[in-house]
């Protein structure tokens, strides 16, 4: 698979190639991996990027550009606002697909794109909801009969997400580019 990678055969035919080959040669049933998927978050997943597509299919990111540049999403600090509350809408992957259209427009594009995939990334710890790795985590506590609420992860999420969002902004601003 890292040869594959390594060498630009694209990252879904790598991923999907792997796990076929894993699922062929190995001696555990396909059923037993089957029964290892967590269903009930993969549908969440999939729910979510349906969500994104419908909204780019219906025109929504047309009105979200016009909206962007009001409120001046080409400003690093706003961007870095905007991308994580957003993320935190939607989770992170798929607000990365809501901005992928807009990003272009940016007055540097190379530098959004840099500060989407950071505050994307670090907003996911914001809260409960704001990655999907949050909500696998709190379901495994959950069946370990340990309860991690909304609440509770969020006084521990804002600050530290708000000091790693700053320090983020602040380092893609100031390295040159």
């Amino acid at each position: 698979m890292l040869l594959a990678f390594l060498a630009g055969v694209p990252i879904a035919v790598v991923a999907i190639g792997g796990a076929a080959y894993s699922l062929l040669t190995r001696r555990v049933k396909p059923e037993k991996v089957y029964r290892e998927v967590n269903w009930s978050l993969l549908v969440l997943f999939v729910g979510l990027f349906v969500l994104t597509g419908a909204l780019e299919a219906s025109g929504a990111t047309d009105e979200l550009a016009r909206w962007a540049t009001r409120v001046g999403l080409h400003r690093p600090a706003v961007l870095t606002i905007v991308a994580a509350l957003v993320s935190n809408l939607v989770s992170n992957v798929p607000a990365v697909l809501l901005f992928k259209p807009l990003i272009p427009t940016l007055g540097e594009p190379d530098r959004a794109w840099l500060i989407l995939a950071m505050s994307t990334t670090l907003a996911g710890n914001l809260t409960l909801l704001g990655s999907v790795a949050n909500l696998i985590v709190a379901e495994a506590a959950r069946a370990a009969r340990i309860e991690i609420g909304f609440v509770e992860y969020s006084k521990v999420g804002v600050p530290l997400t708000i000091v790693t969002l700053a320090l983020g902004w602040l380092i893609l601003v100031l390295v040159p580019m």
